[in-house]
């Protein structure tokens, strides 16, 4: 009985986050007349307010992001051009991450950082994996492929690192910069005000499931190491 409560808590760390974010920003997609503009729209009207001329802005089919390489915010179709408060909490929420950007927020410098080592870290350990069951078959050299099996597990923990320190970056997105601009801009009601709350916590949480997931796998390698 107590494995069953604690793989169904395992489960819902896993799958809860993911599900909630899918259901909140589902719920508040539909466009509203009442609204002054789509979230492409608010993005270019918050560029050119805080004067970040080096901003640009583009759509996308790979999901909403801010790029700080190219320092470009990139939004998907229905946020784009879409009149919702989903749209518009998205825009400024990924608008935020320009203004971390722009201030250096140290957080966002470091991630910057660490994803730029994450493809280097990543070929290592596809190289280690594929090396692995070679060297496990060759008499002496299951060394060696314990010693790769430790490059593995380090790749999966530099990953995790990288999802944990994500997390304050994008609470701060959504309400050290997106929730003031909206609310002190007057760009969504009063009574939105509570559901632009939970959509910028929904836009937060987007890679807590992530993190979750890549802690799972490191404690089953660890455990694999240790037979």
């Amino acid at each position: 009985m107590v494995w069953v409560l604690l793989i169904g808590m395992l489960l819902a760390l896993l799958v809860g986050p993911s599900w909630w974010v899918k259901r909140v920003l589902a719920k508040h997609s539909k466009n509203r007349a009442d609204l002054p503009g789509s979230g492409g729209q608010l993005a270019k009207h918050l560029i050119d307010a805080f004067e970040l001329t080096d901003v640009t802005l583009e759509q996308t089919e790979a999901g909403d992001h801010y790029d700080p390489i190219s320092k470009t915010i990139r939004l998907t179709e229905p946020v784009y051009h879409g009149k919702s408060l989903t749209a518009v909490a998205t825009a400024a929420h990924e608008f935020g991450h320009a203004l971390q950007h722009h201030a250096r927020y140290k957080p966002l410098t470091t991630r910057t950082f660490l994803a730029k080592q994450a493809r280097l870290v990543e070929m290592l350990a596809t190289g280690a994996l594929i090396a692995i069951p070679v060297l496990s078959v060759v008499p002496g050299a299951g060394v060696f492929a314990r010693l790769l099996l430790v490059v593995v597990v380090a790749s999966m923990f530099f990953s995790t690192i990288i999802h944990l320190v994500t997390l304050p970056v994008e609470f701060d997105a959504s309400f050290g910069k997106a929730l003031p601009i909206l609310t002190q801009g007057d760009y969504v009601s009063h009574g939105d005000i509570s559901a632009i709350r939970k959509i910028l916590l929904a836009c937060a949480l987007t890679y807590v499931s992530q993190a979750m997931i890549g802690v799972l796998n490191i404690g089953r390698w660890i455990q694999l190491l240790r037979r």
